[in-house]
């Protein structure tokens, strides 16, 4: 054998958009199956984003029930929809989406610029079969949680939150994209005070993800995504700076952050030596600079 490695084939793949259309998936519905984990998806070798492997293709067309299947696990309803498919009122389903004990799956924001929040049917579904939720749908809401919600708790945010970083980490390929994928969720103060040196914070931010695409950057809309983007719950931020901290520390061991190539300074040219130029053999050598100076200052003939 020669020693040298067999290089595998590279396996034929598709852009998102064609693999969408395949999947009789709309744009929408194939994201969230990605952000979900239910479609695969692999960088491309020339660093134009991700794309679908076709047996990654194959694999979800073998699945029972394709594609209906497929569409119904990633079809997300509103407070509305989600209410009626769980048999309760909306005004119920908000205050359970509000304690943390429905989690949005994303969210957009319409006209009058509010949040509108989705929930995954499946789960939704799921909640309802459960027998210990029973008493949450149909009962009045224990003490702690009434007073909690009177309080003005909103968990939304934080949960939607949670499910969008592990989204970021499990497409994350090295430990500086993971560090990105945790940077995205805390403002610009906490990161300055975690990571002090400006080379390494500016290598960290090109693999922090921008907020979810809700209007043109420097629009309101744009602006409430990122508010909502931002941790603000004490807890989350400590165990966001935590992980952040620890998985810099891999990242460092990984591949440290670029820094400019010193700058080379010129060498000082050799200061040349006048000194026995213009001498006459056998003449003493005259003084020269500051004593030259005086003497010559001492050697003036004072005004009478």
């Amino acid at each position: 054998m020669s020693g040298h490695a067999v290089t595998q084939p590279a396996q034929p793949t598709c852009a998102p958009s064609r693999a969408a259309r395949e999947l009789g998936l709309k744009g929408s519905e194939f994201d969230l199956a990605v952000h979900l984990g239910r479609i695969r998806t692999a960088p491309d070798d020339t660093g134009g984003g991700r794309r679908v492997t076709r047996a990654e293709l194959e694999r979800l067309r073998e699945e029972k029930g394709f594609p209906e299947a497929l569409r119904e696990s990633v079809r997300a309803v509103g407070t509305t929809a989600g209410a009626a498919l769980m048999e309760i009122s909306s005004a119920r389903f908000t205050r359970l989406a509000r304690a943390g004990l429905l989690i949005p799956v994303k969210f957009y924001l319409n006209r009058y610029r509010a949040v509108v929040w989705l929930y995954l049917a499946d789960e939704l579904r799921q909640f309802v079969a459960g027998k210990e939720n029973s008493a949450l749908l149909h009962q009045r809401m224990p003490q702690s949680m009434r007073r909690q919600l009177d309080e003005g708790v909103d968990r939304r945010p934080r949960n939607w939150r949670g499910r969008h970083l592990g989204f970021l980490l499990r497409q994350a390929t090295d430990p500086w994209q993971r560090a990105g994928a945790l940077a995205a969720f805390l403002d610009p103060v906490q990161i300055a005070e975690i990571v002090k040196d400006p080379y390494e914070r500016a290598h960290l931010h090109r693999f922090r993800p921008d907020p979810p695409s809700h209007g043109a950057p420097g629009s309101p809309a744009a602006q409430l995504a990122e508010r909502l983007m931002t941790a603000d719950d004490p807890d989350e931020i400590a165990w966001l700076r935590a992980d952040l901290t620890q998985t810099l520390r891999e990242a460092r061991g990984h591949r440290p952050a670029p820094r400019p190539a010193p700058r080379e300074t010129p060498a000082e040219p050799e200061p040349e030596d006048h000194t026995h130029e213009d001498r006459v053999p056998g003449e003493p050598e005259r003084p020269r600079g500051l004593l030259a100076r005086l003497l010559r200052r001492g050697s003036r003939p004072r005004p009478s």
